[in-house]
């Protein structure tokens, strides 16, 4: 399939508490990493089947929780152009991930937040 859904992430506002609800609730295995320059994260592996995701305190204080999904794309400048070209507006430019990949955030013209994804080259 091309361009798939290939993560999904919770910006929250507590993030122990959500560990502690879908820990609890699901089979998920919660694991914090570090990334250069940015907020602690916590990677969600759900096994085999299905897609993972993330974790992390909301950068917008006083922002209520909310998950937000991620397409993969081939070219993340060439998409993110193309959603603006479509009417979409940009909420986060394309930015690096160091070590993990490029995102962007767009907002499609009927207001819906969507997140676009490339993975960095495997080494």
């Amino acid at each position: 399939m091309a361009n798939p859904f290939v993560h999904v992430e919770l910006s929250t506002s507590d993030v122990a508490k959500a560990k502690s609800f879908y820990g609890s609730l699901f089979d998920w295995k919660l694991e914090d990493v570090d990334i250069p320059g940015g907020p602690t994260y916590t990677i969600v592996g759900v096994g085999d089947t299905g897609t993972g995701g993330g974790m992390m305190k909301h950068p917008v204080p006083g922002a209520p929780s909310v998950w937000l999904a991620y397409v993969h794309v081939d070219d993340i400048n060439a998409a993110t152009k193309k959603a603006r070209d479509l009417g979409a507006k940009i909420a986060r430019d394309v930015t690096e991930v160091p070590g993990f990949g490029w995102l962007a955030i767009i907002v499609d013209p009927t207001g819906a937040e969507l997140g676009l994804w490339k993975a960095a080259p495997s080494t």
